[in-house]
């Protein structure tokens, strides 16, 4: 609903409630941008040099906060002087467009972008950026907060000593690289035992000290964890763009007919979801067979080398990392499929 607990719009001056509709758009728009700042460098960086009179290259600049204290103060100004040509030249507020919207920027604010001429599918993008929006500008502070504390956005929380969250619980590990060899000698903390609250387990599944039972339960976390953030990407795409033709030429179903989200079940054909169950069966029963430690199929990364592709990592520091980050994001993705 209409979430103001702090009454700021009780007084119902339109105009204040205007200008603050309009700040949140903005803020939300670079914290969605900020976001994918932060993601994309961690796999692709531009060739070449980003100063060359400085002699920086691109991959020399590391990603996060950190980035500031090596980029020229120079660029920072490029970025400034930019910003604020935006802001004060191009982009500017018009009081007869609603919040947000912009002559000569189109969707999502994009510079000379095209609109969306039908209402409805307006009106329902535009309530999916503006949610889309105030969960980045949470995720951005998280991002800031967690890189400030160990520098890095993707969980090095143990390098965070002062937390005063760390529960310091054992975890029951085992090798990650690059395959199961065997338990570690006692329960030691590796994949999953993520920092600040370590060994998270409320319910004791593990204080039995079973290993095998471990195993299971952690290539069951990792799964559900991977299936909810295809699941999140595929409630959030189709807000924005949708395959053209025909999804059942025999049923005259087009893509463009199927509803987002769990409506999209009842006008599906059933011959359509049977086609789900069919390949997700043959998926989890014969295609991915498991090789050393739980959720590795032997694929590569992001499963690339079904289709091909050499996607394996074989520096262990960085494997480690994105192992890391796979399960936090996974374990974030199961609470947010929910929420959806």
């Amino acid at each position: 609903g209409f979430w103001d607990p702090l009454g700021l719009s009780r007084d119902g001056d339109t105009a204040t409630f205007k200008r603050r509709r309009s700040t949140e758009i903005k803020h939300g728009r670079v914290s969605m941008l900020a976001c994918v700042g932060y993601i994309v460098p961690e796999y692709v960086k531009f060739p070449g040099y980003l100063a060359p009179k400085s002699g920086i290259m691109f991959e020399e600049v590391p990603n996060g906060l950190t980035a500031l204290a090596k980029v020229p103060g120079a660029g920072v100004a490029q970025i400034i002087a930019f910003a604020g040509a935006m802001e004060l030249n191009f982009l500017t507020a018009d009081p007869g467009r609603a919040p947000g919207d912009f002559k000569n920027a189109g969707r999502l604010g994009i510079p000379f972008g095209g609109g969306i001429e039908d209402a409805e599918k307006r009106k329902r993008s535009l309530n999916a950026e503006i949610a889309n929006g105030r969960l980045a500008m949470m995720a951005i502070i998280g991002m800031f907060f967690q890189d400030g504390l160990t520098g890095s956005a993707w969980g090095d929380w143990l390098l965070y000593d002062d937390s005063p969250l760390r529960s310091f619980a054992p975890d029951p590990g085992y090798n990650t690289l690059p395959d199961w060899v065997k338990p570690k000698n006692g329960f030691e903390g590796l994949i999953g035992d993520q920092a600040p609250l370590g060994l998270w387990d409320p319910l004791g599944f593990s204080k039995d000290g079973d290993i095998q039972k471990f195993r299971k339960r952690r290539t069951v976390e990792l799964k559900h964890g991977r299936v909810s953030m295809l699941a999140t990407i595929g409630y959030i795409v189709p807000e924005y763009y949708k395959f053209p033709g025909y999804l059942s030429p025999s049923t005259d179903l087009k893509f463009v007919d199927v509803p987002n989200g769990l409506k999209a079940l009842s006008v599906m054909p059933a011959a359509g979801i049977a086609q789900f169950f069919a390949f997700i069966g043959f998926i989890e029963l014969s295609y991915n067979k498991e090789l050393g430690e739980p959720g590795n199929y032997g694929k590569g990364l992001f499963g690339l080398g079904s289709v091909g592709l050499s996607a394996s990592v074989s520096d262990p520091d960085v494997r480690d990392r994105k192992l890391r980050a796979e399960i936090s994001n996974g374990r974030l993705a199961m609470v947010a499929i929910i929420g959806m």
